[in-house]
């Protein structure tokens, strides 16, 4: 069981146990059990400043993620995952260490402690304006690629795995009800 802790710091209402199911389901797509991830929910100068401080880039974006696993490049945990396909403990566990492959395998020990997803919501809200989407939707999104991002996918680099694995994850999952009260 994947563990999702959760921390909104905004004045949004989001449903934060969709948001924990919604990214427990992209982990478990993936053949990723006993992790811990963290979710927050921040404001534009906030997610401003951890651009510029861990990427150089003094502009609000829209989703950062922290990963604390090195998994090797190539789009995917340990550049092994298909798309389409769930990734496997086997076809993870060679590339990883003895905690890594046995989060991946469900035994029990310590969680398998992925890293940090943090959404800007503002920013979130008014692209979904901006691209006439409805605002869980563009929240499910970001929550979707940001865990990618955490499994080591990089859409700057694999030739649009990520991409297919983002819409693939988003049809398995039931995003509507995400945003309850979008701040004005």
């Amino acid at each position: 069981m994947n563990l999702v802790e959760i921390v909104n710091a905004t004045r949004t209402t989001i449903d934060e146990a969709l948001v924990a199911r919604l990214v427990a389901r992209v982990l478990e797509e993936e053949g990723v059990a006993g992790a811990e991830v963290a979710v927050s929910f921040v404001g534009e100068r906030r997610i401003r400043a951890l651009n510029r401080e861990h990427r150089g880039a003094d502009e609000v974006t829209d989703v950062l993620s922290f990963p604390l696993e090195d998994w090797e490049s190539g789009g995917g945990p340990a550049g092994g995952v298909t798309p389409g396909a769930a990734a496997t403990p086997l076809a993870l566990a060679p590339d990883l260490g003895d905690v890594a492959a046995a989060a991946l395998e469900g035994a029990e020990g310590p969680p398998l402690l992925l890293g940090d997803v943090v959404v800007c919501v503002r920013r979130a809200l008014r692209q979904a304006r901006g691209d006439d989407l409805p605002p869980a939707l563009e929240l499910a999104v970001l929550l979707v690629h940001g865990t990618l991002h955490l499994l080591g996918y990089d859409h700057e680099t694999d030739a649009g795995r990520m991409a297919l694995r983002q819409a693939e994850a988003l049809e398995l999952v039931d995003w509507r009800g995400l945003v309850v009260a979008p701040s004005r």
